[in-house]
């Protein structure tokens, strides 16, 4: 049994000590107004360490403003990540318009939206199956007012 409990102790060491892809969140904007709802925009860089490309399982996320959850959901197969590289992912996070009535008090406050963006990325790396890479960030997007028409 202790042989057992040295090898995954030693496992566990060496995983936790291995080279992963890293990811951080660009920037969040408003991409589209439409007659269903609003859609954002993330940018996300995720770094691949290894000279092989990885392929993205899926992305999930919840977006929240004002405390309050706005959008949430997955999408899948997005792609691979470039090997020895970094690669941009855009992440739509489409709000409904029956959601952005609660966030009148928000935009009144101080005209942008305060929000935060939870990301999981799910990667396929060999011999180790299926890994999450966690990305959260709050942040605002301002809003446009009349100088910036004029």
């Amino acid at each position: 049994m202790e042989i057992v409990s040295k090898a995954k102790d030693y496992v566990t060491e060496k995983v936790a000590e291995m080279r992963k892809p890293e990811a951080s969140i660009k920037g969040v904007n408003i991409n589209h107004v439409r007659r269903d709802g609003v859609e954002y925009g993330a940018k996300v860089a995720v770094s691949n360490p290894y000279s092989q490309s990885i392929p993205i399982c899926e992305i999930s996320f919840v977006f929240k403003s004002d405390g309050r959850e706005i959008a949430r959901g997955t999408i899948p197969d997005p792609g691979s990540l470039k090997g020895n590289d970094t690669t941009m992912l855009d992440v739509p996070l489409k709000v409904p318009h029956s959601v952005l009535v609660s966030l009148v008090k928000d935009i009144c406050r101080d005209w942008d939206i305060d929000y935060e963006l939870d990301l999981g990325l799910i990667i396929d790396l060999p011999v180790f199956g299926n890994i999450t890479i966690p990305v959260n960030q709050k942040g605002e997007i301002k809003l446009p007012t009349l100088k910036d028409f004029f």
